[in-house]
Order: structure tokens, then C-alpha cells, then sequence
């Protein structure tokens, strides 16, 4: 009785102690400082790591501006966080011959934190899968790890800013402008731009932009480019060439944490008085108070708003469809009065609304509201072939048919090469899973897309979708190529059915399709949705992209038909 008696004692004492806050104390609490952290990735079922620095003093309900900063190619998370703080490799001792102090090389400076200046912010830097350049999935990664900062942290959203180096200066531009509403201000330090970026330096309209080059970097000219083409547009453009300098300015742009000082000037706008907007794909269609509804994607489609008084709007647009102005909260707008919207010169008087929506009806602006059918490109099913690889995929090749062993193996092995993310720094951290056409689970059709190998006769997963697919490759021949994406489940079905989309091109000039990183699965990038080929990618049949319903364009179509080789839907 007595040790029961102590028990309930001891029991009420640690209640006692943790309901009166005792508790909150001895929880566990994330440091001050740089450190790591993670984030679940749903690309590939992986922990993806990334560095963040945690202000000193650091209070929970308080909320922090975020600086991103993007590493440079062959770098990682670690040193990218230093980088950031203006901190460079330290000088080490040589013991066997004293006297030389050599720079400690990147995997030493990699072991360990250094001393940081204090700053009122979180920093962050995602791993960002290595060497992979920032689209697709280590663009991806960077919003995942901003989600998931979120999360732990009481974030300022008007005040994240986004700045990187070389590979993630190119970055920080393609970032930046893509989804500008995002960002506060951006600082890109002697920027590699990805492609598809030249074209979207208007989207700075309402971006401060601070751009760092060393004149003697191979990249000049290209910063040189930019610098002229931000400050025709960018809301701001400050701009450092340091004379003598390579490929190595940030060790000046980063320099005692600069760049948090030039950061602090600026605070996000959602609703500017103009928006300036261009885009390619639906992925992202929208900036501050506009909304692109309906383009062709791949094509270029640009709108141009302003408030030219309140409750008056002009808009001018160049390859768009169909839009919507969001405009509720805008300063400019009174929700009980009408609105006056000018569409390219024609001036159309709607009721008021939170969001004004038109669409173009042949060569006429309409007030209406589109609404994409079941079959039309949209968001998440817009293509191009890259884009099967973009997120969560999986690779399946076939054994539908019972192929002997040797046969089995080589489908196995081409599988498992389009799934190996080499690239010229070294494999690509990006881990999807290999299976066979028999191993696909129910899970993986509701949340992955699938990358699939052979024909109906030999994958079941493509004879499961045969009928709604839109062509199919003669199984017996050898010597072509069919590879295309389709949209299936609210995710992507991409067939290669013949030769691998990455057979050696004979022409130099189709080299360019190897893109940045080198892979298999980046040599995608230089393809639109569909191509079918006879011996190699740069002998084309067809190729192209399919119309805003998912249709083969009827020229494709014929030369597709005229092959002999392929039966079209």
C-alpha cells in the first residue's frame, strides 16, 4: 500500500509539473544556429535534407523573414548555408610541411559549422538532389522545403527572399520569375540562367533584383544580357561587377552578410498597381492578382494589367485565352461598384465580383468564366514529355508476354538505366522505383506517374490503358522509336514502346537535347510531347505536341499513318 501511495504521489507531481509549464521548458527545442533539418519528399520516398540557420534569441511566436539561397553546381546544403553568410573555406595547417596554410577543400569545410554573423532571419538551403539544376524535381524540392519551414516556423510570407550562386543563381532567376509573387526581392550571383528563362524578365515588374558578375567570368556576357534586360523591366536592378574577378564573386556579393542588409529594404506587394506576366505551361499561370485560365501550353502567352483608376483596368494580352483578375483586397477595388476592364483596346463594363474572368470567343473578348473540359490541357496534365519525370514517377517494363530470361534481363536493364539519374556531377539524388509491370500497386496508379516500357503485347500496363491511349507501335518492328506522354488518373503515363528515347543521336547538333546534367532522363527535355523515330531520335517521322484536347495535329497524324508502323487510335 505504501509503494502505491508513492506512485499516485510521484504521478500527480509530474502532471503538476507539466501542466504548469514546467513541461513546455524541458521539451525538446531546435537550437540557435545553423544545423539540418528535412523534409519528406513524395517524388521518391525520401528524407531530403537542407541546412537552416535559427536566429539568436530566436522566439517562437514572432514572425521571421526567410532568405533561400540555391548552391552552385558540385556543392551541396551545407556549404551553401556558409556561402550565404559570407563564409568561405578556412585556411587549414599542413603538419608535414609547417608553414603552408592550403585552403581546406569543400568535403573538409562540409564537416562542421563556423561562426556566423547574427541575423534577425531564417535561412534556408535544400540540398536540391546535387548537380541537377533547379527544374523539375529540385524545383520542386525548394517549395517542399518552404512548406515545410512553414510549418515549423512562423514565416513573414511578405517578407522570403530568394538568392543563390552559378547553377542557383540561374535558380534564383528561373524561381523568381516563374512564380515572382512569391518573392520579396531576389539577388542572383553570376547566374547559369536553364532554359526557357531569357524570356520571362518582364515577370520582375513588381521584384527588386540585385545582380553580382566578376568581369572575368565566363559567364559576363550573360550577366551582361541580363542587367540590360532587368533594367528595362524589373522594379528595381542594382547591379555589381567587380573588376578582375571569375567565376568566384560570391565571396564578394556574400560578404559579412550583406546581402540580409540589402534584403531588408523590401517587403512583398500582392496587389501592385500593375502586373506583368508571361508563362509557357499552366504549372504556373498565375502572379499577384492574375490568373492565366486558358493558352497552348508550350506556347508563349503574355498579359500586361494595370489599375488606370479605381475600379478601372486595362489589359493587354499576347497568346492567352482566357483570364481571370483577383481582385478582391486590391486597393484599387470597391466590391459594390461596377468594374470597368479594357481587353486589348475594347472596353467591357461587368458587374462587380471578387474575380473578373474572360475568355476569347473566335476574335472576340467575352465577360465569362472558362472552364477547361475533362480532356483538355490544364494544370497537371498539359505535358510536355519532361514532365513525367517532374514529380513522383516510377519505371515499369513489361513481361506480359513470358519472355525468356535473356529477354527479361535487358528489359529490366533498360529500365534500370532511364531510372539512373547520372549527371556531370555525379548521380543525381533522385531515387525512383524500378518494377515490373506485374508489381505495380493500386497506390502507385493514384499517386505516381508512369514511365512504361515495350507495347501492349509485352506491358500489362499499357494493354490496362490501351484504349485510351492514342497510338500504339507494331511490336514487330525494330528499327523506330514511339515515345509520348498522356494524361491518366490526374497523373502522367509516359510510353516508350521500340528504341529508348536517349538512343545515340547521329547528328552533333542533337546533342543539345542532353541538357545540363547529362542523364538519360534529362535528355527529355528536348522533346515536346510526342516523337516517333526511325533509328535514332534525330531522324524524326513525327514529332510535336498534341492540341489543347489531348489530338494528334492532323500533319503529325499523317506522317504518323503513312510510317506503316504504328496504328493511331
Amino acid at each position: 500500500m505504501k509503494e502505491i501511495r508513492t506512485l499516485i504521489i510521484l504521478t500527480a507531481a509530474v502532471l503538476s509539473f507539466l501542466t504548469s509549464g514546467g513541461g513546455d521548458a524541458a521539451a525538446q527545442k531546435l537550437s540557435p544556429g545553423p544545423q539540418d533539418l528535412s523534409f519528406f519528399s513524395s517524388v521518391d520516398d525520401t528524407d531530403q535534407p537542407y541546412s537552416v540557420y535559427i536566429p539568436e534569441n530566436f522566439d517562437e511566436t514572432k514572425a521571421y523573414p526567410l532568405v533561400v539561397f540555391l548552391h552552385g553546381a558540385w556543392s551541396n546544403h551545407r556549404l551553401g548555408l556558409r556561402r550565404l553568410f559570407g563564409v568561405g573555406n578556412s585556411q587549414g595547417y599542413d603538419f608535414i610541411k609547417p608553414g603552408n596554410v592550403p585552403y581546406e577543400n569543400d568535403v573538409e569545410a562540409t564537416r562542421y559549422w563556423p561562426p556566423f554573423r547574427p541575423v534577425d532571419y531564417i535561412a534556408a538551403a535544400p540540398l536540391a538532389r546535387g548537380t541537377a539544376g533547379y527544374q523539375g524535381v529540385p524545383e520542386q524540392d525548394v517549395y517542399d522545403m518552404l512548406d515545410d519551414l512553414k510549418s515549423r516556423f512562423l514565416i513573414d510570407e511578405d517578407r522570403i527572399y530568394l538568392t543563390g550562386l552559378s547553377m542557383g543563381g540561374g535558380g534564383t532567376l528561373w524561381l523568381g520569375l516563374t512564380r515572382p509573387d512569391i518573392w520579396a526581392a531576389i539577388a542572383p550571383v553570376c547566374p547559369a540562367p536553364p532554359d526557357g528563362t531569357t524570356e520571362l524578365d518582364g515577370n520582375a515588374a513588381n521584384l527588386p533584383v540585385h545582380l553580382f558578375i566578376g568581369d572575368k567570368d565566363f559567364l559576363y556576357q550573360t550577366a551582361r544580357e541580363w542587367k540590360g534586360k532587368l533594367e528595362a523591366s524589373a522594379q528595381r536592378l542594382d547591379y555589381v561587377e567587380y573588376p578582375g574577378v571569375g567565376h568566384n564573386s560570391w565571396e564578394w556579393a556574400y560578404k559579412d552578410g550583406f546581402i540580409f542588409d540589402w534584403f531588408s529594404q523590401f517587403k512583398r506587394d500582392l496587389y501592385p498597381e500593375k502586373v506583368s506576366f508571361t508563362t509557357r505551361w499552366f504549372k504556373y499561370n498565375r502572379a499577384y492578382w492574375v490568373t492565366v485560365d486558358d493558352m497552348i501550353p508550350g506556347e508563349k502567352a503574355t498579359v500586361e494589367t494595370s489599375f488606370t483608376g479605381p475600379n478601372a483596368v486595362t489589359v493587354t494580352t499576347s497568346g492567352v485565352h482566357a483570364f481571370t483578375l483577383n481582385l478582391e483586397g486590391h486597393p484599387m477595388f470597391t466590391s459594390s461598384k461596377k468594374v470597368s476592364v479594357t481587353v486589348n483596346g475594347k472596353a467591357i463594363n461587368v458587374k462587380s465580383a471578387d474575380a473578373v474572368s474572360f475568355m476569347l470567343q473566335g476574335d472576340k473578348w467575352t465577360n465569362g468564366r472558362f472552364t477547361p473540359g475533362l480532356t483538355s490541357k490544364q494544370k497537371g496534365a498539359e505535358g510536355p514529355l519532361y514532365a513525367a519525370v517532374a514529380g513522383s514517377h516510377i519505371y515499369v517494363y513489361g513481361t506480359a508476354d513470358n519472355p525468356p530470361a535473356d529477354v527479361l534481363a535487358a528489359r529490366r536493364a533498360q529500365a534500370f538505366s532511364a531510372a539512373d539519374w547520372i549527371g556531370m556531377g555525379g548521380r543525381i539524388m533522385v531515387f525512383p522505383r524500378v518494377v515490373a509491370d506485374r508489381d505495380v500497386r493500386a497506390s502507385d496508379y493514384v499517386s505516381s506517374n508512369l514511365v512504361l516500357f515495350g507495347t501492349r503485347e509485352t506491358n500489362s500496363v499499357i494493354e490496362k490503358f490501351a484504349d485510351k491511349l492514342p497510338m500504339h507501335l507494331d511490336p514487330k518492328i525494330e528499327n523506330y522509336g514511339l515515345v509520348y506522354i498522356f494524361p491518366m488518373n490526374r497523373h502522367y503515363i509516359l510510353v516508350n514502346s521500340g528504341l529508348p528515347w536517349w538512343t545515340p543521336p547521329k547528328s552533333s547538333g542533337a546533342q543539345g537535347r542532353y541538357a545540363f546534367s547529362g542523364s538519360k532522363v534529362e535528355a527529355l527535355r528536348g522533346f515536346g510531347d510526342f516523337i516517333l523515330f526511325s533509328d535514332t531520335p534525330d531522324n524524326a517521322v513525327a514529332a510535336g505536341v498534341f492540341d489543347n484536347n489531348w489530338q494528334l495535329p492532323a500533319e503529325a497524324a499523317e506522317r504518323i499513318k503513312a510510317s506503316g508502323v504504328v496504328s493511331i487510335k
